[in-house]
């Protein structure tokens, strides 16, 4: 393969690593998946890691990030006991765990009938059903224009496979456990996700990002998920990584007729976030349902980008994002709605909402609507203030001391988000995590 290299540091690296690995990639060099795979690589090659010149990256500078030198640790020693440690409790559930990027099945356990729900490995699910895969398989997450999707597709591998069949409602809910463990040197790991949601079936999927060590950790994922007509998937990412992980994640929701998506981006540490969710309307009334909580304080990073494109009739979609920011935190929303000359009869709603905590904890928002049809109901918002002076002085005036005023509206705040998580065990999973942080107030 011929590859420009003329770029050091983690791109050098990487391009010299797909020429040693991809005859060991899933499917073999002459199947039409690797022909993907070569055609991501070059383009990866060609655009490079993006530069605070890309507008798409203006606030999110990932220089520090390519300077990096990555393992990618295939072994582990992590027992049922420590997996269980991270596991939501009082939830019955199918649990698929990954440790840097490669699954796990010794420590995973599947309860739902597997002519319901098909859970694998994506290298797995590749060499069972070929055609199948490529069917879906970076259709809707495109690298033609971003290098981490074409890395991302250059090096599929692992990831969660998830096919609901048609006409099943899936009672147990799957949670995806991603664990970097950095704790003996920096890893590296590249997720592949790929669920398909049939007819009139309904699932609900949560992604889980925990690291383990203090070393530095790359975690680059990628989920595509496809709800067929009638479908409805509910979708949870949940974020709890290290001061020193960096976290690139893009999940693209494509929605066919009558189809239904609610999805919930909780990111409650980790040092440098950067996620993209594209939710794609391309039926008529479809309805999609985006949420999202970040809690940045130290020097962490979070950055999301949210677009919804609605391209079809009839079709409703609500978005509220909420961030609070503490010490020298940056944050970043960017949210796109698009509305094209098809979609008539639309209704899209976003709102972001961000407190600052500190004096030096900063947030760049950008909502933008972006609409070609006539007979459409949009609006979109955006506030970033300070805690309300007045209600931090009720509470004062009632006996509670300053620290304890200041943790009880932020929580409060942040419970708009938190109160729409429909699974009870994670909703209580999360308020818990999200009081702890918001307690060291």
């Amino acid at each position: 393969m011929n590859l420009t290299t003329e770029y050091t540091g983690l791109k050098d690296s990487l391009l010299t690593d797909f020429q040693v690995w991809e005859s060991q990639l899933a499917g073999g060099e002459k199947s039409t998946l690797h022909r993907v795979r070569r055609e991501a690589i070059r383009q990866f090659d060609r655009l490079g890691f993006p530069t605070t010149k890309h507008e798409e990256w203006k606030y999110t500078n990932v220089g520090a990030l390519t300077k990096q030198a990555f393992g990618f640790r295939s072994s582990t020693n992590l027992t049922v006991a420590d997996v269980g440690a991270l596991l939501v409790p009082h939830l019955e559930a199918n649990v698929v765990v990954f440790v840097n990027g490669i699954y796990q099945p010794q420590l995973s356990r599947l309860v739902s009938p597997k002519a319901d729900l098909r859970v694998e490995d994506f290298a797995d699910a590749y060499q069972r059903d070929p055609a199948f895969v490529e069917q879906h398989f970076a259709q809707s997450a495109g690298y033609e224009h971003d290098a981490f999707t074409a890395l991302s597709t250059a090096f599929a591998q692992h990831g969660a496979f998830i096919h609901v069949t048609d006409q099943k409602i899936i009672e147990h809910p799957v949670l995806l456990y991603f664990i970097s463990d950095a704790r003996s040197g920096n890893v590296a790991s590249q997720p592949r996700n790929l669920f398909v949601v049939g007819r009139n079936s309904q699932v609900k999927i949560a992604e889980f990002f925990h690291t383990l060590g203090n070393n530095t950790s790359f975690t680059n994922a990628v989920t595509e998920i496809t709800v067929e007509p009638n479908a409805y998937v509910e979708y949870y990412k949940v974020q709890e990584e290290s001061e020193g992980a960096h976290h690139i994640g893009t999940t693209h929701i494509t929605q066919l007729e009558r189809s239904r998506s609610f999805s919930a981006t909780i990111t409650v540490q980790g040092g440098f976030v950067r996620n993209n969710l594209r939710v794609g309307l391309e039926g008529e009334h479809c309805e999609a349902h985006l949420f999202g909580l970040y809690l940045p304080d130290g020097k962490e990073h979070v950055d999301n980008h949210t677009v919804v494109d609605h391209a079809k009739p009839r079709s409703y979609s609500n978005e509220l994002y909420k961030g609070i920011l503490n010490g020298r935190a940056t944050g970043v929303f960017n949210g796109k709605i698009f509305v094209r000359p098809d979609a008539q009869k639309t209704n899209a709603f976003q709102s972001n909402r961000n407190i600052i905590l500190s004096d030096e904890a900063s947030m760049n928002t950008k909502p933008q609507l972006e609409i070609f049809a006539d007979d459409v109901k949009c609006s979109h918002g955006t506030t970033t203030g300070q805690l309300d002076e007045d209600a931090l002085f009720y509470l004062r005036s009632r006996g509670i001391d300053a620290d304890a005023a200041k943790s009880l509206l932020t929580v409060a705040f942040a419970g708009d988000v938190i109160s729409q998580i429909h699974l009870p065990a994670l909703r209580e999973y999360i308020e818990q995590r999200v009081t702890r942080k918001l307690g060291q107030v």
